[in-house]
This record gives structure tokens, C-alpha cells and sequence, in this order.
């Protein structure tokens, strides 16, 4: 009966935390982190007083199905987002757990509380949830970073080739870890008896076998659309679980260009071949779009630089407002543009780049009396290069034919690729 429990209390837990995710588009991340954060306190205090007892040992609900799904959903949303949203509720579970702790603290200092019939503060109890919340929380943040690294590193073996294979190893390793962990502070500050800790580490086996299950299917069947490009070195997973960003966000700025705020040609010189390099170790379809402004030059020359400016601003505008989140714009020079979409079929690129071109002739721009339009470029990797300088070679080619047949194009060409 206790099995058929647990197995109810992880697909409720599972179902309404992945139904929150999925809406995070329309509810925010905002919604998502408050519903983990709330069922922080129950999980800390199952994981600490209630036990049900099995033939393999004593195991925790909180422990088992709380703390492993969330385990879970927090890969769930690094694979789906990246590792600075994945920082996020740590660092505010921690400052929470902190100021409960400081708090309860507080309460001691020259306060008596009234007396009630049926009821008496426990303080001592305060303190050790207390503890026990930020033990359990810098055991997170450790777990984190070792299961994105874990997900990104499995790739070589049979088994973790394949999506569920990988996502249970990683669960599995790092929830072993955990047990040791968590186990050890509960004895000390619960004593709680041994058997909690081999029947606790069957159980989370078990989990991680079933919570596997429910992020495959997810990941299959739910959100189908490729994931973000993730962090694969141990330092930058690091770093983007901490607050380092900030700098990197500033040595950003370095590579924006001043008009459009976009990434200038110096980035795409180092992104454009670290994205191909990541798409050929994910199997994914790589394209590229140049795209330049028609009869540009006659647009300065009748209205002036200014009114030229307003134009390159306005058909970046409408170029960002087709693309998807992890599509990526470049100014590449004067009033062309390069495009990285990664994960997307030709026939996928091709819609998107006439999507693209239709956005812009159809756009107004005050001032002109004359329509402005863009001829677009297309390679793909592998279809027309295997490596970014024969890529870049092929859209830029294909670019030139699209001018050639009279502007306001999409062009592209069945290249055979080149080692």
C-alpha cells in the first residue's frame, strides 16, 4: 500500500511542477521557482520525522519523491533554459533558510511568548529545521553542479547515449551522493537510526528510475522544440550557477554594436564556429542566413545617413520579432547581417527565412516613400560545408544569387559538402 502511495504523492508532484513549467512563458519563471520554494519546508521536515518502514528499511516521502523530483525538474529546466536560470531559486532557498535560522535566533533575545492552551513554541525545533534547510540546500547547489555536469559528460557509453539512460545515471550518481550526505547530517542532528540510510538509497533509486521516465517523456512528447545551447566545460557550469555573470554580461557589451544593439562581426567570428562545433557533437542541423539590405546606398544618398540609420534599426526590429529565443543576429557589417539558427530542418530554415523577408517588405518606415527590402543567403551545416569558413563561403554565395535574381530573395543551393 505504501508503495501505490508513493507512487501517487511522485506523479501529483511531478505533473504539477512540469504543468507549472510549461506555462512559464505566460506565468513567468517567477510562478515556477515560488511552487519549489514552497515545498521546501514540507520537504526538509518529511526527510527529517516521517519514516515509513519497507523490508529493505526505513524511507522518507520527502527524501524520496520531494527531494528526487526535484532533483528532476531542476535538470528538466537546465536542459530546457540554462545553468543561470537553474541558479536562481538556490540562492534564494538559501538566503530564505538563513534568515529562518537568524530569526528564529531572534526570538530567544528577551521574548516570552503567552502561554496557549494546547500549544508551546518549539524553538529547539526551529533551529534544527533550520539547519537542516541549509544543509539540505548547499547540498543542492553541489548536486547541481554535479549533475549538469554529469548530463553533458555521459555521452559515450551504450546506455547514456540514449536521453533516459543518461538522465537516470546522472539522477542515480549524484542522489547516492546526496543520501550519504543528508544522512549524515539527520543522524547527527535527529538521530535518525542506519536503516534510514540504506532503505532511503533504495528508494531514491527507484525514483531516479521513475523520475527518469517522466522528464523523457516530457522532453519526447511535451516540449519537442531543441533546447538551448548548454554549457559543457566544468567552469563555465560553474560559473553560470554563480554570480560571475555579471562580468561576462560587461565583456559582452564590448561586442555590441553601437546602432542595433546587436552582436558585431568580431562575435560572430567566435560564436559562428563554437555553435557549429557544438551542433556537430549534438547531431544537430546548423544554418546560416546573410542577409543584406537591398539598394541601400541609394537609400543614403535620397534621405540621408540618418534616415539610413532608422532603416538598419527598423529591419533589425522586424528581423528579431520572427526569429526564436535561440536564434542569433549579427551585424556583420554596414547593412548586412548574419543569422545562427541551430536545430532546424532546411525546409524549417527556408519558411523562416521567407517569413523574414515578407516581415520587412511589408514594413512601414516613416519618411520613405519607397518600400525597403532584404535578399536573404541560406547554407546549412552538414548539408553544404563541414566547417564554418565553407559555411560562411556557401551563404555568402547563395546571397549573391539572390541579389542576382532580382533582390528581395531567399536563395540557397543543393552544395555537396566539403571536407
Amino acid at each position: 500500500m505504501s508503495g501505490i502511495f508513493l507512487l501517487l504523492q511522485a506523479l501529483v508532484y511531478f505533473i504539477v511542477l512540469a504543468t507549472t513549467f510549461y506555462y512559464r512563458r505566460a506565468l513567468g519563471l517567477g510562478v515556477f521557482f515560488c511552487v519549489l520554494g514552497a515545498m521546501h519546508f514540507l520537504e526538509t521536515y518529511l526527510a527529517a520525522v516521517y519514516f515509513i518502514p519497507t523490508p529493505f528499511g526505513l524511507i522518507s516521502p520527502g527524501s524520496t519523491i520531494l527531494f528526487s523530483g526535484k532533483l528532476a525538474i531542476f535538470l528538466l529546466l537546465y536542459i530546457k533554459e540554462d545553468a543561470e536560470n537553474m541558479r536562481q531559486p538556490i540562492y534564494g532557498l538559501l538566503i530564505g533558510n538563513a534568515l529562518m535560522l537568524v530569526l528564529g535566533l531572534l526570538l530567544r533575545v528577551d521574548f516570552q511568548p503567552a502561554s496557549l492552551p494546547g500549544y508551546k513554541p518549539d524553538l529547539q525545533f526551529l533551529d534544527q529545521m533550520g539547519l537542516l534547510m541549509i544543509l539540505g540546500t548547499g547540498l543542492l547547489f553541489v548536486d547541481l553542479i554535479a549533475v549538469v555536469l554529469l548530463y553533458e559528460k555521459l555521452r559515450m557509453t551504450f546506455v547514456t547515449r540514449r536521453l533516459f539512460g543518461r538522465i537516470f545515471a546522472c539522477l542515480a550518481i549524484v542522489l547516492t551522493f546526496d543520501q550519504i550526505c543528508f544522512f549524515s547530517g539527520l543522524h547527527y542532528l535527529a538521530h535518525v537510526p542506519m536503516s534510514a540510510l540504506y532503505g532511503g538509497w533504495i528508494a531514491k533509486m527507484i525514483a531516479s528510475a521513475l523520475f527518469s521516465l517522466m522528464v523523457t517523456v516530457y522532453l519526447r512528447y511535451v516540449e519537442t522544440d531543441t533546447p538551448g545551447t548548454p554549457a559543457t566545460a566544468p567552469r563555465d557550469v560553474f560559473d553560470r550557477l554563480t554570480y560571475r555573470h555579471r562580468y561576462e554580461k560587461l565583456i559582452e557589451q564590448v561586442g555590441r554594436d553601437a546602432l542595433t544593439g546587436l552582436q558585431d562581426r568580431g562575435q560572430f567570428d567566435i560564436r559562428g564556429p563554437a555553435t557549429l562545433q557544438n551542433s556537430a557533437q549534438n547531431k544537430l542541423p546548423l544554418s546560416l542566413l546573410m542577409i543584406d539590405i537591398d539598394d541601400f546606398k541609394s537609400i543614403n544618398d535620397q534621405y540621408g545617413h540618418p534616415a539610413g540609420d532608422r532603416v538598419i534599426r527598423s529591419v533589425v526590429e522586424t528581423i528579431l520579432s520572427v526569429l526564436r529565443k535561440q536564434d542569433a543576429l549579427f551585424r556583420y557589417g554596414g547593412e548586412e547581417f548574419a543569422l545562427l539558427c541551430l536545430g532546424m530542418t532546411d525546409n524549417a530554415v527556408m519558411a523562416m527565412a521567407e517569413r523574414i523577408r515578407l516581415a520587412v517588405a511589408t514594413a512601414s518606415h516613416s519618411g520613405l516613400s519607397r518600400p525597403v527590402t532584404i535578399s536573404i543567403g541560406v547554407a546549412s551545416f552538414p548539408r553544404h560545408a563541414l566547417d564554418f569558413p565553407t559555411l560562411l563561403a556557401r551563404a555568402d554565395e547563395a546571397l549573391y544569387h539572390a541579389k542576382a535574381l532580382g533582390r528581395d530573395k531567399v536563395y540557397t543551393q543543393s552544395f555537396l559538402p566539403t571536407s
